[in-house]
């Protein structure tokens, strides 16, 4: 964990274990330094949802050290004005709430506090009933897969990568935290074990594309008996791979140029524009949305049917049922 990823912009202190803390925390005394600390380094196990919650409890401690209030004062009325006064969207504003009431939680728990100021508090109402990720049609979709330059090894690692994606509705994140070890055979197909939130696996047979692109990849990048070494890496200059995984923002970059290549909008397309895509194309061949939520790996159905756009395109024949 960086130094920068648990501080406000105001003034801060570092912990005895390196980390930057907020004033605001420090001034407490240890017990509660220590408090926090363990919050961001032991009670977190995702590495993404620390990062959003170090900059949100980050934002909130400078919030209320610009209001001269300490870790004792902060009551449910602060906590609201903050979450009120928040210039985010929804969806930021409540996991910043989260946040904020995770944290007192682990500090009343401590017995750092008494009470947590943040339970009370009700966050912004949100009702989602249709994802926002961009999708690709299925031809898009082929086009951008057909359109990268096979001849570069760096071609074969994102056609792979983005197969892995498209087919089985991976992560970015599942993904690129592949070993070689984790697409494997299993009777007579290959499979991916993928590397879900919390620590979890998800294991998903490999379309028969997706095993095409991943054997050619593995083929010439000639890594196949690096069991235990990451799966996608980055390139160096010279074309060559090195040891080092690749990571989201990269992948991010890499999806972006290559559906530009394509002469797609590459400003609209992110890395989920895959997962969602695979998900749609899914539902418009006929399958189920149980089948998808199994394959995505979604706690709830509900999370699957935002991915759906099977729905999105309206018939000029539905449109002319409206008569008078």
């Amino acid at each position: 964990m960086s130094d920068h990823a648990i501080v406000p912009s105001g003034s801060q202190e570092k912990s005895d274990k390196g980390l930057t803390l907020p004033a605001i925390v420090v001034q407490s005394g240890p017990r509660a330094a220590r408090r926090v600390v363990e919050f961001f380094t032991a009670e977190i196990p995702n590495p993404n949802t620390r990062a959003a919650y170090a900059r949100a409890v980050a934002s909130f401690c400078n919030w209320c050290e610009n209001r001269r209030l300490q870790l004792e004062t902060i009551n449910p009325v602060a906590v609201a004005a903050y979450v009120e006064s928040h210039p985010g969207a929804v969806p930021t504003r409540k996991q910043h709430l989260s946040a904020i009431r995770h944290l007192f939680d682990y500090l009343v728990t401590g017995h750092v506090i008494q009470v947590n100021p943040a339970h009370a508090v009700r966050g912004p109402k949100l009702v989602v009933r249709k994802g926002k990720t961009p999708v690709l049609s299925q031809e898009d979709a082929r086009r951008l897969l057909e359109s990268i330059d096979l001849t570069t090894l760096s071609g074969l690692r994102d056609r792979a990568l983005l197969g892995a994606m498209f087919y089985s509705f991976a992560r970015v994140s599942a993904a690129v935290g592949m070993n070689v070890d984790d697409y494997y055979p299993n009777g007579k197909r290959w499979w991916f074990r993928l590397h879900e939130k919390g620590g979890k696996f998800h294991e998903v047979p490999a379309h028969h594309k997706a095993e095409e692109y991943m054997d050619a990849y593995l083929g010439a990048a000639g890594i196949a008996d690096q069991r235990h070494s990451p799966l996608f890496r980055t390139l160096d200059r010279h074309g060559r791979l090195t040891d080092r995984r690749l990571i989201r923002q990269r992948v991010l970059e890499m999806v972006k140029r290559r559906s530009r290549q394509a002469g797609l909008p590459g400003d609209k397309v992110c890395c989920h524009t895959a997962r969602a895509t695979g998900i749609t194309a899914f539902l418009l061949e006929g399958g189920t949305v149980e089948a998808a939520q199994r394959i995505a790996a979604h706690e709830s159905p509900r999370t699957t049917s935002l991915y759906d756009r099977t729905g999105d395109n309206i018939s000029l024949e539905e449109i002319e049922r409206v008569r008078f």
